[in-house]
This record gives C-alpha cells, structure tokens and sequence, in this order.
C-alpha cells in the first residue's frame, strides 16, 4: 500500500480548483480497500472517498485519508446481467455495453465520472436514471467494518439522491450490478433528443445511435472538463406545485417544464438563462455561454469564489421565479 502525504488533489476535480490531501491512497482492489481501512483504524485518521471528482466542491485542504477508487473490472453475465467494478469510467462503460449489443443506458453516454460515484447521484439524463436499470450495490461499511449488498429498492433512489447521499462517510462502493437487455429499450422522452434523431430520419433508434445522438448533443452544449473546469448540471432542476407551475406558465408562456409525480420539473438552466445568467464571467469563474446550467472555472481561483457565484444566482431566482434552486454538486469533504 503507497501512502503519499500532502497530495495534491487539483487534478482530480473537474473544477480544477487546488486542494490537498493529508494523506493519499489509491484502490486498486477491495483488498487494498480493507488493508487501508485497517491503517485509518491504526492511525486514528478519517476516511474520505474520491471517485471521479465530476460532481464535487472540493476543500482547500482534506485532514485524514483520501481513498481514490480504481476498482477495475466488467463481468457479462447471462441473460444481459452486468458487475461492473467501482473504478471504471462511467461513459467507457456505456461505450462497452453499445459495443456488447446491450441495450438500457445508451441515452446516459458522455456523463462524468466513475461508476461507484453513479448509485451516490442516481445519475440520469434523457430521461433515463441509473435507478431504471441498478440490481444491486455492494459497499464496504465502515460502520460495522463488513461487505454489505444493497438491491435497488434498498439504495432509496430518488431524483438525484439515494441512501449512499444520505449517509455519507458510512459506505465505499466498491461494485454495481446491472440488468440491461438484449433487444434495444431505448425510449426517446426528451424532445431534444427525438428531434435529433428525426433530423437523421431515425423514428425506431437502436442503441448505438442514441449513444451517438446523445454525445452529439452534449458536445454541443456542454463543456469538456478537460478543457474547461466545470462539475457538470451544477443545480437540480426544481420541482413546484401544478399551481405554482401554471402561475409561472401564464407569466412566462415558454418556460420549460416536465411533469414529475403530482407537480412539475423546471428547467433549471431556463430559469437561469431568462434571468440574465448565461455567459456571465466574474473573474475566473462564470456561468457558460452555451449552458446556463453549467458553472466554470478558467483557472486560478478559489471554491469560494465559485460558491459565492452561485448563491447569487439563487438569490436571483428565487426573487424573480419564487424557486429555490439546490446546488447539485457535493462538497468535499461534507
């Protein structure tokens, strides 16, 4: 086991903001995972866990162990059963399963981040939510020290949410198990999306091409992480009462909506467009020019510089549209 001291962790957030570790250990295995519990224990020093980095506020500095899961490994088992281990890319994933002839995550392509991170989040889009296809989550338990597995009803999953959010520094997942289909699955319930394939003339779309589709049109308006520091959607799209819908509805004719239980979801990055957001700059941190919703930074700022944005923001649009907008990605450590 390489224990590295005061690591730098600016790498591993998408944001790109400078943070540091007191103490740093790769997970190469599950075998690694308990023999760096063990030394937590021994050393009296507190556990974090880093996956991605895609969807985190991350602290200046991290007092204790920051374990990195590299977990790898992808096992097809009969009748389109998928174990996929902790550490593999999530978008490589569903690139794999495209090219295995599986059908069920296709509209989820070009999502950052890895798959342990995927059950925290419920992670979704198009219409489709990891939820829709999980089986069960195995994880470590730190509280009792012991392997548990979770079925999919006992992971909570909600918009954006599951137990794992919930309880956060009790679990590190370590292995998710799928059951994706052989015949394709794919429902197009996102306008964008249907429009797109129609632009093509696909009206019956197979996997592969709403994976295709799909990345086209993140490509368009989402920035690559790469090349632009960014954690993604960074508010949830909030949702209102019918009442409060049909209000907004008369006073904004085009506000974006879908329904969602007995009220409706709102388009957050609408929200933050129509108030004036879009393409906002403040220094080095902004708001996107082509994707309201997307927070950026250029480079050489601080997380607070970036949190202090983006309570105006909430401020903004809670004074003009009465909606409070929550801050999707997680802080690190909570």
């Amino acid at each position: 086991m390489n224990v590295l001291a005061d690591h730098s962790l600016q790498q591993l957030n998408t944001l790109g903001f400078p943070s540091v570790a007191q103490y740093f250990i790769q997970i190469d295995s599950e075998a690694d995972l308990l023999e760096a519990v063990a030394f937590a224990k021994a050393e009296n020093l507190k556990i974090h866990v880093l996956s991605g980095g895609s969807n985190i506020l991350i602290a200046p500095r991290i007092e204790g162990i920051v374990l990195f899961i590299n977990i790898r490994g992808i096992e097809l088992h009969n009748d389109a059963l998928v174990t996929v281990n902790a550490g593999e890319n999530w978008h490589d994933f569903v690139g794999w399963s495209i090219d295995q002839g599986l059908s069920g995550i296709e509209s989820m392509a070009l999502i950052p981040g890895k798959v342990g991170a995927a059950p925290v989040q419920n992670i979704g889009a198009y219409g489709t939510e990891l939820c829709d296809v999980a089986v069960s989550v195995r994880a470590f338990d730190l509280q009792h020290e012991c392997f548990v597995r979770f079925d999919n009803l006992a992971c909570e999953f909600a918009y954006r949410d599951s137990l794992f959010k919930h309880t956060p520094g009790r679990y590190v997942i370590t292995q998710v198990t799928l059951q994706l289909a052989r015949e394709s699955i794919s429902v197009c319930r996102y306008k964008a999306l249907s429009d797109a394939l129609a632009q093509q003339g696909v009206l019956s779309p197979s996997p592969k091409q709403v994976f295709e589709t799909v990345i086209a049109l993140r490509q368009q308006k989402l920035p690559d992480p790469a090349v632009l520091g960014n954690a993604g959607s960074f508010f949830k799209n909030p949702v209102v009462s019918q009442a409060h819908y049909e209000t907004l509805h008369k006073q904004y004719p085009k506000i974006v909506a879908f329904p969602s239980g007995n009220g409706m979801k709102l388009a957050a990055g609408w929200l933050i467009d129509q108030a004036g957001w879009k393409g906002y700059q403040e220094g080095c941190v902004g708001v996107h020019q082509q994707q309201a919703l997307v927070l950026t930074h250029t480079g050489g700022g601080e997380i607070d510089m970036l949190l202090q944005l983006a309570e105006r923001i909430r401020e903004s649009i809670s004074k003009t549209y009465g909606v409070s907008l929550e801050i999707e990605p997680q802080r690190f450590p909570l």
